[in-house]
């Protein structure tokens, strides 16, 4: 068993000095960009490619009311169809990289991820329930997936609720996972062949079937769900040297450990929901974050939230690109960088 000492590289990385406002501000400015400056070459580039300067220019319109040079086609394109996708693949993989970075430093342990403690299930099971049985309400979607995660959280938790070891949470999460596993393949026999197609797409994930509702969920989710676990950071940083030492030192452990909870299950059931089943998001990203800039959840967390919505966007930039017209789901895509990634984590650890 793969416990947190034997994989424990990026949790116990060292400090890169005292955490200072100079250094938070250059590691998020320089996210920040990278976002920017990808979110735009994403949408200059596709089928019908439109240049980089045409879109800046158009952008400029739309805030001045001025004239657009985009064709009427290029305007539905851009604003339509591509701006939509970028922002639902940001706020994917902002949710999915909070959460497993919240998980990790909660559990106090490495392997901690949505998909590995079975709350993606729980939501990818709720997402199931509602395209099955609540297909024309618009929000049912994501209030059954947040619905799933938590109550796979909650499962979770009963099982594998351990103060000495949290290594017994992650093998709760196995368990459960593998159950809801069974539970997905039972419902998708209950499928129609329309409902079959879409749900087996959705578990790949793909973003080219993402909602307005599920983009507005999920962007709510992410606003929320890092408020909370910014202002939790400095408990977190104590809660990785334990639970008893953190509670020796002042910190209310019970009600930390639920608003943590509570915040990645929205977190992922609103990911879930809005783009699938998109693996290694949640693990892998915490995990670099940690080790270039440091174990302090007061940068992990809005850095692992950006890193997040880069690796997101770049996988389904490439999945609907590089086959154009055909696309590729995007969990393959980020399965194809996050795996390797993972298995190179794994190798230094030893």
């Amino acid at each position: 068993m793969l416990g947190e000492q034997q994989l424990s590289v990026s949790l116990s990385a060292p400090l890169r000095g005292y955490l200072t406002k100079r250094r938070t501000a250059v590691v998020l400015l320089a996210l920040g960009a990278m976002v920017v400056v990808l979110a735009l070459a994403a949408l200059a580039i596709g089928s019908e490619p439109v240049p980089v300067s045409q879109i800046a220019a158009a952008l400029l319109a739309k805030l001045t009311a001025a004239s657009s040079p985009l064709t009427r086609e290029q305007e539905v394109i851009v604003f339509g169809l591509r701006l939509p996708r970028i922002g639902l693949s940001l706020g994917v993989g902002a949710a999915l990289a909070l959460a497993g970075a919240a998980f990790q430093a909660l559990l106090r342990n490495p392997l901690a991820d949505p998909y590995v403690l079975g709350v993606s299930g729980g939501a990818a099971v709720g997402a199931i329930v509602a395209i099955l049985f609540a297909g024309e309400w618009a929000f049912g979607r994501p209030l059954c997936s947040f619905a799933g995660a938590a109550l796979a959280t909650l499962a979770v938790y009963r099982l594998g609720r351990r103060e000495s070891d949290p290594a017994h949470l992650v093998l709760a999460g196995v368990v459960i996972s593998t159950f809801l596993s069974s539970v997905i393949v039972l419902l998708t026999s209950l499928a129609d062949n329309v409902k079959l197609r879409n749900i087996t797409l959705w578990l790949l994930g793909d973003l080219s079937s993402g909602t307005s509702e599920g983009l507005f969920f999920v962007l709510l989710a992410v606003a929320g769900g890092a408020a909370v676990l910014l202002t939790q950071a400095r408990a977190l940083n104590l809660l990785m040297i334990g639970e008893r030492d953190a509670f020796a030192l002042g910190v209310e452990t019970a009600r930390v450990r639920w608003l943590v909870y509570l915040a990645a299950s929205l977190l992922t059931g609103a990911a879930v929901a809005a783009g699938g089943a998109i693996g290694y998001v949640g693990l892998v990203t915490p995990h670099l974050v940690r080790l270039a800039t440091g174990t302090d959840n007061r940068l992990v967390i809005p850095a692992s939230a950006l890193s997040g919505a880069l690796l997101v966007l770049f996988s389904d930039t490439v999945a609907r690109t590089a086959l154009s017209p055909r696309e590729l789901p995007t969990g393959a895509i980020t399965a194809l960088i996050g795996a390797p990634v993972f298995i190179y984590l794994l190798r230094k650890s030893r």
